[in-house]
């Protein structure tokens, strides 16, 4: 398993790697349903919890193995097995998402993850004997996935009452493993490669949001017949996940992962980073949900509430694309202002008559404007 040439001309994602992604959508599409039952029910700080820790498990099974992938994928039958063990692992993964939620049970879920990291320990250890002159890297990344496994299986065994501050040494040290084991060496990924894989999940994300307010909404017309307040929530959200795309497609990532120096040390924050685009890109659909809910059959939830699960996620979405995707192509300050600016603004969404509507309108005027001065430069 040599590593992939860096400069390779061409290099797209692989039937495999669309394969993998589809299988996470599963993943997603739970934790989603999961945020958005939580929500209905009030539940709003266990559930925002339990969603940020099950989320994070998701993109962290998925961020490791496209990074892996990127720099080494010899695409013979060792290696497809080795992923379709991983697929499998995250469609049980998918299976105890709903248990997390309902009463913080990770046993399922973390079978699923023992499955996903102890093959991705495999397949570091392949790369090490493949590969020798990164071979000090491939080590240092398989005794880190595996000593923080063997931490998620103790954590199991834990009183519950020390279990949520053990999870955060548990998490610290999982996005640590990546920074130790590079600092021996750089593996070979790919820079258009890699932005191809995030915009892609992206897009998964997106249309999973999508997909869980529009069957939300579908069920609120079918039983009040419509509604004012129910056609500015689909006007919204639709506007919404439109502006959602334009903006993080608005420029190419690839430019910002060169191999420089400086995107070497750019590649992490840019990496890490994506969890809050995914995360709140997921959260969109299951706040719009919850509004929709709240809207034709009153919940737990106040209306402040209500109005923050579509409105937060849509800023938080908005400032993570700013941060790590859009700032850097953007060097004069007074560029950055209408992006902060439109921030603040759909957070105050909240209290409007039409959350949804209201941070819809704000996202689609900043796109209309930052297209403009696109285009005229």
């Amino acid at each position: 398993m040599p590593g992939r040439d860096p400069s390779e001309p061409h290099r797209a994602a692989t039937p495999l790697e669309l394969f993998f992604d589809l299988c996470f959508v599963i993943a997603v599409a739970q934790a989603s349903a999961g945020l958005h039952h939580a929500l209905t029910e009030g539940h709003h700080a266990a559930g925002v919890l339990r969603f940020a820790l099950v989320f994070f498990t998701i993109w962290w099974a998925w961020m490791n193995f496209t990074w892996f992938a990127s720099a080494y994928d010899p695409d013979d039958v060792p290696y497809r097995l080795a992923v379709l063990a991983q697929i499998t692992g995250s469609l049980v993964l998918a299976a105890g998402v709903s248990r997390a939620f309902e009463d913080g049970d990770l046993r399922i879920i973390t079978l699923g993850y023992v499955v996903l990291r102890t093959t991705l320990a495999a397949l570091w250890l392949r790369a090490a004997l493949s590969d020798p002159a990164r071979r000090g890297t491939a080590l240092r990344f398989a005794a880190g996935v595996t000593v923080c496994q063997l931490g998620w299986l103790g954590l199991l065994f834990t009183p519950e009452t020390i279990r949520l501050p053990l999870i955060g040494v548990m998490i610290t040290a999982e996005i640590s493993v990546p920074v130790w084991a590079q600092s021996a060496g750089m593996t070979p990924w790919h820079p258009r490669h890699i932005a191809e894989r995030y915009e892609l999940f992206t897009l998964i994300v997106l249309g999973e949001s999508v997909a869980a307010a529009t069957v939300a909404v579908r069920g609120a017309f079918e039983r009040h017949q419509g509604t004012g307040a129910l056609y500015a929530l689909a006007g919204g959200g639709l506007l919404t996940a439109y502006a959602m795309w334009w903006l993080y497609f608005a420029r190419p990532a690839h430019t910002l992962l060169a191999t420089t120096h400086q995107a070497h040390r750019r590649r992490f924050p840019w990496a890490y980073g994506h969890y809050l685009v995914f995360a709140s890109a997921t959260a969109e659909g299951a706040g719009l949900a919850a509004y929709a809910d709240h809207v034709t059959r009153g919940t737990d939830a106040s209306a402040t509430a209500a109005g923050a699960a579509v409105t937060v996620p849509a800023a938080v979405f908005l400032l993570t694309v700013w941060a790590v995707h859009l700032r850097p192509h953007r060097r004069r300050p007074a560029e950055h202002v209408p992006y902060l600016a439109t921030g603040a603004a759909v957070l105050t969404a909240t209290w409007s008559p039409a959350p949804a509507l209201t941070s819809g309108v704000l996202l689609a005027t900043l796109v209309a404007l930052t297209a403009a001065k696109d285009r005229r430069r």
